[in-house]
């Protein structure tokens, strides 16, 4: 997530991150109306939780577009390790209104549960060919950020391709449920197809909900390398053991995709600045091969 110094390197990918997602943006806009209209005339408990879901997706969509264009615009030295902060900062923000969100959903599902009511073609009319316009769409959008990921790796696009895959079976479902309670509509247990189904979409929320929190904190505290990690430091400080006097330990923290390491050693007085130039450059170039999106600095200390 940090900006990189080299921006003509590097504008390429970010202008097209940046268009995928407002496209996907926009995508999501164009289908919550019609589906909102739905909803308000059909009562639907399965829609009703499939407009959170839509809005809580657009809301996490609207905060990755700000973080690229705050990313585009510049701000090196204004931010030193980058956007990584903010970013998790919304991711949060996001995690807590899918809570809210489904507080709401689940007391209204089980009151519909418990109150079962007949179902409304007028929800099938719109939201039959709405979700298969947006199971479409979002496949196609699921595809191009993955492949978008796979070339140009960031926090961003990991989280938006997983919330395509997420929204596109969600879609399905919804399309399942609609097209079955049109079948069965004459049966009395159909009643109940909508609000179970809403249920089922209340668990795609509460898992991306969850996900958000898990995987936000750790980076907000700042919390220290992988084990694995710091055995990969570790092992290389001891295969150079002849090189510096003194360890004097390791600090480490996240900024979005980019891993910032500190090492701390002490050196002979009588050692030539050269060598401890180069051996530095070396620990820092090895470490930085082993360590996918990590940024290594050697500080000379005396404790």
């Amino acid at each position: 997530m940090q900006p990189d110094g080299n921006a003509s390197g590097n504008r390429e990918p970010k202008e097209s991150r940046e268009k995928l997602v407002f496209t996907g943006f926009c995508m999501d806009l164009l289908i919550l109306v019609p589906e909102t209209a739905a909803l308000i005339l059909s009562g639907s408990a399965a829609l009703l939780s499939d407009v959170f879901k839509c809005a809580n997706e657009i809301l996490a969509t609207l905060f990755a577009l700000l973080i690229i264009r705050r990313m585009k615009a510049g701000g090196k030295f204004t931010y030193d390790y980058g956007m990584g902060k903010f970013e998790t900062l919304t991711r949060i923000i996001t995690g807590s209104v899918m809570v809210v969100s489904i507080i709401i959903l689940v007391l209204f599902t089980i009151q519909r549960l418990m109150h079962p009511e007949k179902f409304e073609m007028i929800a099938a009319y719109i939201g039959i060919p709405l979700m298969i316009f947006a199971s479409i769409a979002d496949y196609h959008h699921w595809h191009a950020y993955h492949r978008r990921s796979k070339e140009d790796p960031s926090p961003i696009m990991e989280a938006q391709w997983r919330l395509r895959r997420a929204k596109t079976f969600s879609n399905l479902l919804l399309l399942f449920a609609l097209t079955f309670s049109v079948i069965c509509i004459q049966y009395e247990w159909a009643h109940y197809i909508d609000p179970i189904v809403s249920f089922v979409i209340i668990g795609f929320l509460l898992f991306a909900g969850y996900r958000e929190f898990s995987s936000s904190l750790p980076d907000l505290f700042d919390k220290t390398l992988d084990e694995e990690l710091q055995l990969v430091i570790l092992r290389e400080l001891s295969g150079s053991f002849d090189k510096y006097d003194e360890f004097h330990g390791v600090r480490s923290r996240r900024s979005g995709s980019r891993i910032y390491i500190e090492i701390f050693l002490g050196f002979d007085p009588e050692q030539k600045m050269g060598d401890v130039q180069q051996f530095a450059t070396t620990l820092k170039r090895s470490l930085e091969n082993e360590i996918a999106g990590s940024v290594v600095s050697v500080v000379l200390s005396r404790e």
